[in-house]
């Protein structure tokens, strides 16, 4: 336990250094309110509506999904290479997941997650 002592000690320092920043900042930065600084900015421009307009269901699966297949695709670069080292034992296992990846896929295709609309 006494190894990972610096560590700590390091994170603590981090922490108590992030918090007086954060402290020093809302204390002694400048506070002028201003009606133009409260508008939303969007690239030099007036807004031409509300900021709080919905995104569509679709636009929230198609990112979840594309998390989802990208972590578990992020896992074949490990086993790539160490291929050679795992033998047939690592073919099938690869095999295995790479065939419940595309059981979500064809999953995803048939409830109509990945149409455009």
């Amino acid at each position: 336990m006494i190894e990972y002592l610096g560590i700590v000690i390091l994170a603590l320092f981090a922490g108590a250094l992030a918090s007086l920043f954060i402290v020093l900042a809302s204390t002694l930065g400048p506070k002028r309110p201003n009606p133009v600084k409260d508008e939303p900015f969007e690239c030099g421009e007036k807004p031409l509506s509300s900021p709080k307009r919905t995104l569509p269901v679709h636009f929230y699966l198609i990112a979840m999904l594309f998390i989802i297949f990208d972590v578990e695709l992020a896992f074949l670069f490990p086993w790539a290479v160490l291929f050679k080292k795992l033998g047939l034992a690592g073919l099938i296992e690869m095999a295995v997941f790479v065939f419940f990846i595309l059981v979500g896929y064809v999953y995803a295709l048939k409830k109509g997650a990945i149409d455009p609309e």
